[in-house]
């Protein structure tokens, strides 16, 4: 029996509320020695206020040293082993636009790219072109034809798509295209097995047709592959948890994730108020409110700090409408760190705060990365975060005699 077996006998269904609220991309750094995080420049009484009353710590979404992507840093909120569990971000992207997705589909996620004309990439994101935009170009490469397979392009958000490849017998372990670093051509496909040698072929003649047709395009004249995989199904979070599970996210990829595990997807606007009106509406129907907030990481991927501290203020101001809505049990914490200095996702540990009538105040008086590094909860894996909630939301029941 492994761990999340264990959590399945032992989880048992009761009315307590549980509010998970996630900054994606929470963690930072100081721009220069001896300076501060984005977190710790950020204004944040309120935030401040609810870590005094909580238990604190820090959290490795996989392990120490190990930098995740977005997909495995949910999974790990979400109380899955991100190694065992993980899925490409093809299948989030396409779970998250509600794709019909079935068992044996490839699914990829696209980045429009800007490249140069020897082929090398000046920006990965296309100057985040608009959605509309998104939408022209995904409907041109919807019509191309690969002999063998059958091929879908639909559009996510801004400078990202979704392809997902039909057909028999396709392999998924593939390589992303992604260089990660401007100034070279996107990677070469390199299959691992003979049925994703099959795929990387089909892939190859859909990206030499993409190539023609999004030439005239620029800034989004070529595709980056990022998380080719292929669809299978999760464990539900209420088969798990015995939780009535809302996701109130704006971006597609975070609603495909929750869709995944078996949430119910709640529509809201795209501002941090329209995240709470959501929960407010929703809340009687629910035991279980995960709620995302995108642009903190986005702020981090294009560098800028001061915006990211401006989105974490703006979150801050919302923390007494939180507490007036009454969660049983509230978690504050991020998917992983995206410091504005690496303009990427970080392997750095990041704050958490766990709030409830159960939990033990540690001393912590600030919300941020060096006061909660001295938090009573110590440490831990993210996929122990969810254990922690439903213990404070007495929805364990005790394990052994």
């Amino acid at each position: 029996m492994d761990y999340q077996d264990l959590i399945q006998k032992l989880a048992r269904e009761t009315d307590s509320k549980i509010v998970m609220l996630i900054m994606d991309g929470l963690g930072g750094l100081a721009m220069d020695k001896g300076g501060l995080t984005e977190l710790e420049t950020a204004k944040t009484p309120n935030l401040d206020k609810l870590a005094e009353e909580s238990s604190c710590g820090l959290l490795d979404p996989i392990s120490p040293g190990i930098t995740p992507g977005s997909g495995p840093g949910h999974l790990s909120l979400f109380g899955y082993d991100p190694v065992r569990w993980n899925m490409g971000r093809g299948v989030l992207e396409a779970l998250g636009i509600n794709f019909p997705l079935q068992a044996g589909d490839v699914a990829i996620r696209i980045n429009f790219c800007t490249v140069d004309d020897k082929g090398n990439v000046t920006d990965r994101r296309a100057g985040r072109i608009s959605s509309e935009k998104c939408e022209e170009l995904a409907a041109a490469l919807d019509k191309i034809e690969v002999p063998g397979v059958d091929t879908t392009v639909r559009p996510v958000k801004e400078h990202r798509a979704a392809a997902v490849f039909r057909g028999e017998g396709l392999g998924s372990d593939l390589n992303d295209t992604d260089p990660q670093v401007t100034g070279k051509p996107p990677v070469a496909l390199e299959p691992g097995d003979k049925e994703s040698e099959r795929t990387a072929g089909f892939i190859n003649g859909f990206l030499e047709q993409a190539k023609d047709i999004l030439s005239s395009h620029h800034p989004a004249n070529m595709l980056l592959l990022r998380g080719i995989d292929t669809f299978k199904r999760y464990p539900s979070f209420y088969e798990i948890y015995k939780l009535k599970a809302g996701a109130i996210a704006q971006y597609p990829m975070y609603k495909g994730l929750s869709r995944m595990v078996g949430m119910d997807i709640l529509e809201a606007g795209s501002s941090p108020a329209d995240l709470f009106d959501c929960l407010a509406s929703n809340y009687d129907n629910y035991t279980f409110f995960f709620i995302h907030v995108k642009k903190t990481d986005s702020s981090g991927e294009d560098g800028d700090f001061e915006r990211k501290v401006k989105v974490i203020e703006e979150v801050d101001t919302h923390i007494p409408r939180l507490l007036e809505i009454g969660p049983d049990v509230i978690a504050v914490t991020g998917d992983h760190s995206t410091p504005a200095l690496l303009s990427n996702h970080s392997w750095h540990p990041l704050p958490y705060l766990v709030n409830s009538k159960y939990c033990r105040p540690d001393g912590v008086k600030q919300f941020s990365e060096s006061a909660c590094a001295a938090g009573g909860m110590g440490r831990l894996p993210t996929v122990s975060l969810m254990p922690v909630l439903m213990a404070n939301a007495l929805k364990l029941n005790k394990f052994g005699a």
